[in-house]
């Protein structure tokens, strides 16, 4: 039996299911179009795995990743973090896992809760990670490429900042409003460990810049500051 599935569909709240659809944008043209909801919050998804990840096999995995349940995939994808951190001799299956399901990694949450725990940790100590600009530059879906950018939060967070600047730089003129923000909110954290750096990337790059990256990606500068990028 899968438990992971079945615990999930226990857990499924049809009072939340409009207002998680309308979240996520499912309507005619926007970007969740089509995905189905069962009505679980992300607290509870957490509270599910943490329960029984140790029981979860591979065959789990696939039969929730490829469930028409966002919460469902989501639940797959966390779970897949908890083994990944929890069984070393597992990793690089983990790894081999995640990029064969790309497709089913198909929102923003989906890509957020787990790329960088996936692919930012298992690259963190690797000198190459050409896998990461091959996605950003080549991915079949805004998906990969905002895996491609947001699995850099990990380096980040370990003080390595250059991938986070060539990267964004690769995606700069992205025409999506998601990936602007991703590059935006990568550019922000990358600033808070070096703000020299994050003006230095800024400074030519500016003024062609899409306005929503720009904003988050100053988010956190003085007042003063940010009106001065903003103004020009």
């Amino acid at each position: 039996m899968n438990t992971l599935l079945s615990q999930m569909l226990a857990h499924a709240d049809p009072s939340q299911v409009e207002g998680l659809a309308r979240f996520f944008k499912t309507g005619p043209g926007q970007y969740g179009y089509g995905d189905k909801f069962l009505g679980i919050k992300v607290p509870v998804t957490r509270e599910v795995v943490r329960g029984c990840w140790r029981n979860v096999g591979f065959e789990d995995l696939e039969e929730c990743i490829c469930s028409q349940y966002h919460e469902v995939r989501l639940a797959a994808l966390l779970a897949l973090v908890e083994i990944f951190k929890h069984a070393k001799p597992l990793r690089d299956q983990c790894i081999d896992f995640y990029l064969s399901h790309t497709p089913y990694i198909n929102n923003w949450d989906l890509v957020d809760l787990s790329c960088y725990p996936l692919l930012g940790e298992w690259l963190l100590g690797a000198s190459d990670r050409s896998l990461l600009y091959d996605l950003a530059r080549n991915g079949r879906t805004i998906w990969e490429q905002r895996i491609g950018m947001v699995s850099t939060m990990t380096f980040i967070r370990h003080g390595q900042l250059d991938d986070t600047f060539a990267i964004a730089d690769i995606l700069l003129h992205h025409p999506h409003d998601l990936i602007h923000k991703a590059v935006g909110w990568l550019l922000r954290e990358a600033g808070k460990r070096d703000k020299a750096a994050l003006e230095a990337f800024l400074r030519p790059r500016y003024l062609t810049m899409p306005r929503t990256m720009l904003r988050y990606a100053i988010e956190k500068f003085p007042e003063n500051e940010r009106q001065t990028y903003l103004a020009k």
